[in-house]
């Protein structure tokens, strides 16, 4: 099954001459943007998986003489888009959240959107962590006869994921934690595709990390 890294303590850490390309997908968010900008910091070349590309050109640095980005306009509900943008990376980072807008959407799909009510099987974390998992899956190999144990994909999750499943007794004993906007709102049940997205990516037996 595939190893989990929360703390940094049960995998490898990467190194330059392992870790030469990653792909970022929802690049242009606050955080992905961020994560873009540590990444060629440390002189690791980029591929920018990103929903607009002009919102690319105004946010996300270019290449320089250390390191190299590469923009590529990509669906997160999309298999093949997914596996395409990643082709030659050493790993992915999961920056992305929200819901399909893939085009096509019958008009009752969309006047769910616009009114808010979506179901989580429709997010892109639902479908996206999963196929961002199997387009890794099959690379997997020893390296120098050695277990290759770096994070393939590595997942931004969301604080508070399991809280609103909690029991009303656990609830009670960790009120502060419980009673919180975040946990007690639950956006379009954000914090349970997250917990499902998760699950999904700890099934998928690749290496793996998720962050919260």
């Amino acid at each position: 099954s595939g190893k989990e890294n929360i703390f940094g303590s049960a995998l490898s850490a990467p190194s330059p001459a392992k870790v030469q390309k990653v792909a970022v997908a929802g690049a242009t968010g606050r955080t992905g943007s961020l994560v873009v900008e540590e990444l060629m910091n440390r002189g690791v070349n980029v591929v920018a998986m990103v929903r607009d590309l002009e919102k690319a050109k105004e946010i996300l640095p270019s290449s320089s003489d250390e390191c190299s980005i590469t923009v590529k306009k990509c669906d997160l509900s999309s298999e093949n888009d997914i596996c395409s943008a990643v082709e030659g990376c050493d790993a992915a980072i999961w920056c992305a959240t929200g819901f399909s807008d893939a085009p096509g959407a019958n008009i009752i799909a969309q006047l769910q959107k616009m009114f808010g009510i979506m179901t989580p099987r429709r997010s892109i974390d639902a479908m996206g962590v999963s196929y961002l998992a199997n387009a890794f899956l099959s690379r997997e190999k020893e390296v120098n006869g050695e277990e290759d144990n770096l994070a393939k994909v590595v997942m931004l999750s969301s604080a508070g994921v399991t809280r609103p499943r909690w029991s009303d007794e656990k609830k009670e004993m960790f009120a502060g934690c419980a009673d919180i906007p975040i946990v007690r709102l639950n956006p379009f049940g954000i914090l349970d595709v997250k917990a499902d997205s998760e699950e999904k990516l700890r099934q998928s037996n690749v290496n793996y990390s998720i962050f919260r």
